[in-house]
């Protein structure tokens, strides 16, 4: 089953500034479309709040909400789907346990796993890291315009479409020659929701996306 896959994907972030709320708030009122929901510090109950507000966000804003990692919440909250950041995890049998219909993307930091992902159904991948990020531990080497180049090349070559998303210290200032690497689109956080005006920063990424 083919899925939406919006090209900017908002993920949310533990700030001081601003709640995971209060984020997902601001980005839908900016023209988001795709929410991910990354809290990886809070118990089940206090997750659940945060998702059931978030969903009715999404949903009076017509985007998508997707959680980061928390499948056996699957079905507890209006969520369309999963994205797991464990780069071993099985996404045949992740597609048995959540079924067609739920969203799920993986992540990736190689040209092989990226592969795997497609092979193994899911539907879209962020791969990362192009640079440092403060956002999310990644010892991985930098892929670098480089790197996105050959990997899409690749990919082209052994006829695969899955929706490759750079992800990983990505500025506004470097959509462009990402964009131009043949990558479907890019996911951000912290140049978003870190930055003096969110919701400026949200348009402008969005823009020099489309």
């Amino acid at each position: 089953m083919k899925k939406f896959i919006e090209r900017l994907h908002f993920i949310t972030h533990d700030i001081e500034q601003l709640t995971h709320i209060e984020q997902a708030q601001i980005a839908c009122e900016a023209g988001a479309k795709w929410i991910q929901y990354r809290c990886l510090t809070k118990n089940d109950d206090e997750l659940l709040e945060d998702i059931n507000v978030i969903a009715e966000i999404c949903d009076d804003w017509g985007a998508t909400l997707i959680v980061t990692d928390h499948i056996h919440l699957n079905g507890k909250a209006d969520i369309q789907g999963f994205h797991m950041e464990d780069m071993d995890a099985d996404f045949t049998k992740l597609r048995e346990q959540l079924g067609e219909a739920v969203t799920i993307g993986g992540s990736s930091n190689t040209v092989e796993g990226l592969i795997r992902l497609a092979k193994e159904g899911a539907d879209y991948a962020g791969f990362g890291p192009f640079r440092d990020t403060t956002t999310k531990p990644n010892n991985a080497p930098h892929i670098g315009i480089e790197g996105y180049k050959k990997a899409m090349a690749t990919l082209n070559q052994n006829g695969i479409t899955l929706p490759v998303l750079a992800v990983g210290g990505v500025t506004a200032d470097d959509i462009e020659a990402l964009m131009e690497t043949g990558v479907f689109g890019i996911a951000a956080s912290a140049a978003i929701n870190q930055a003096e005006d969110m919701r400026e920063a949200y348009l402008t990424f969005y823009d020099k996306i489309m």
